[in-house]
Formats: structure tokens, C-alpha cells, sequence
């Protein structure tokens, strides 16, 4: 099971700690992230899932450093996301992480072919730019092919496979993916997952993925879900003995013990403003509150 935010978190990869995002639009106040909470180890693969306006973009867009977190801790391979210079920030999104956009489009320049897109971070980067470097991430992403297409030569599900090349062109520590596969079909999705999952079992490369698709949430051991701003949730999964995969959820507790309980259980127990709690020997009881409670 992840750590908790009570344990140290100095091996912590990535660490948010009651992280506020609030926006003002049109005069009104949108608070995105609402205190959330978050650890992350080394060489995790994490799908992060939530419904719209869940907060889980904007936690990527803070994690990739396009985002200013609003207060609380941000810190993602110990560089503190709160603190950085604009210096820093470039440096940060140059080096420290990669992105991938939904939208193929956005990730690749349409008048470079694959292999010159791949090569583009290390000269935005001012640093040599190595065709072995370009080709090898090719070629373990299972587009080798495609190294002298140009985007428009290629499938959504190809361009999507040289864009995590892209991202992994700098050597970053962690690569973020927003909905990686929703413009995929689900052949094409499996394809594009399992080369983000080859990355970061090669590469020893940090993985987050924002998705809805069931098919990439599933086939990760960890599932975190967020809600209303915050960490909710979270799925873990491991196989048995037997070769079966188990999948079990938890509730996330935070530092002064606030949990989230899953909409499907409070409304099936008609649980609304409060619960009534009894201490147990191994663990906490939850019932609804009596009717004569929910009068007064």
C-alpha cells in the first residue's frame, strides 16, 4: 500500500500536501483543488481518474509546472513546485518532466518527421542532439518505422507513440500524460498504454496518466481517485497466487483524519450531513445517523 502523510515522505517522488488551485474567472472565484493530497513513489505507473471538473487536469497542469499551485506543497523530484524561479520552471519543463496532450496534434510539429520532433527538446535545451538517442527511444516505443514520416503520414495511435518519445527525449524523471488515449480507439489505446508501460519499465521513468479509459485505469497497479478537489480514493491491484488479479479500494485519510466516502456507498445507506461512528477493537464502525438525529 502507498505511504501514508504521516510516514516520512523523503523518497517521495512526487508530494502534494493540502495543494490549493484556485482560479478567478470572470470575477468569480473556481476553487479546482480543495486541499488535495498525494504521494507518489519512484517508478510508480498511477492512473489518476475523477469525473469533469474532478481537479485532475489541473493537478497534472500544476505537476508539469504549466499550472502555479495557490498554496499548500508541490514538490515533484525535490524541486519545490511553490518556490521555483522562472529559471527554475523552464528548467523544470525542459529536463525534469515530459508531457503528453490528448490531442495528437498538439504534441508533434506537423513539418518535422518523427525522428526531428524527437530531437527538437534536446536543442530547445541547448543540448547536442544524438540520432542514436531519437532512434532507440523509437524503436523501444515500437515506431521505428515511422522515423522519417511526417505526422500526417502517421496513424493517431503512431503519433501518439512518438509523442511519449518526445517527452522521454530529455531523460525526464516522471512524464505526465492528460487522457493519452481519448481520441483512440481501443486497439489503438492498448497499443499507446502499453508503450507508456514499457517506458517506465525500461526507463525506470515515473508515469502519471489522467485517463477515462477503463482499459488504462485497470491495468495499473495503483488507481488514485480524486473528487470535488481532492484525493478520494485509491485502487490497488496485485495478483494472487492463482494468477487472478485482485483489485481493492481504499478510502484516503488525511493529516487530520478528513476521508472521503464513495458516493455509491452513502447513497445506497442514504448517509447525508452526518454518520454515526463506534470505536472498534480492530477498526471504525460508520452508520447512518438515526432519524430522530437527522430531525433535530
Amino acid at each position: 500500500m502507498s505511504p501514508s502523510l504521516t510516514e516520512p515522505v523523503v523518497d517521495a517522488h512526487i508530494f502534494c500536501d493540502n495543494l490549493v488551485r484556485i482560479f478567478k474567472t470572470e470575477g468569480v472565484e473556481v476553487v479546482a483543488l480543495q486541499g488535495l493530497d498525494l504521494l507518489i513513489d519512484r517508478g510508480e505507473l498511477v492512473a489518476v481518474v475523477g469525473p469533469s471538473g474532478s481537479g485532475k487536469s489541473t493537478l497534472l497542469n500544476v505537476l508539469s509546472g504549466l499550472d502555479l499551485p495557490t498554496a499548500g506543497v508541490a514538490r515533484v523530484a525535490g524541486m519545490d513546485l511553490l518556490s521555483m524561479t522562472g529559471k527554475d520552471r523552464l528548467h523544470y519543463r525542459r529536463s525534469i518532466v515530459g508531457f503528453i496532450w490528448q490531442q495528437t496534434a498538439r504534441n508533434l510539429l506537423p513539418y518535422l518527421t518523427a525522428r526531428e520532433n524527437v530531437l527538437l527538446p534536446a536543442r530547445l535545451a541547448g543540448r547536442k542532439a544524438r540520432g542514436e538517442r531519437a532512434d532507440e527511444l523509437l524503436e523501444l516505443l515500437g515506431v521505428a518505422g515511422c522515423a522519417d514520416r511526417m505526422p500526417g503520414e502517421m496513424s493517431g495511435g503512431q503519433q501518439q507513440r512518438v509523442a511519449i518519445a518526445v517527452a522521454l527525449a530529455n531523460r525526464p524523471e516522471v512524464i505526465l500524460a492528460d487522457e493519452p488515449t481519448g481520441e483512440l480507439d481501443s486497439e489503438t489505446s492498448e497499443e499507446v498504454f502499453a508503450a507508456l508501460r514499457g517506458a517506465n519499465r525500461e526507463l525506470g521513468v515515473t508515469v502519471v496518466i489522467v485517463t477515462h479509459d477503463p482499459l488504462v485505469s485497470e491495468q495499473v497497479d495503483r488507481t488514485v481517485g480524486i473528487r470535488d478537489g481532492r484525493t478520494s480514493s485509491e485502487t490497488l491491484r496485485r495478483t494472487s497466487d492463482e494468477g487472478d488479479v485482485i483489485a481493492e479500494e481504499y478510502a484516503v485519510l488525511d493529516r487530520v483524519g478528513r476521508l472521503q466516502l464513495p458516493r455509491d456507498f452513502m447513497g445506497a445507506l442514504r448517509m447525508e450531513r452526518r454518520v454515526r461512528l463506534e470505536l472498534e477493537r480492530d477498526h471504525i464502525g460508520v452508520w447512518p445517523a438515526n432519524q430522530e438525529d437527522e430531525d433535530e
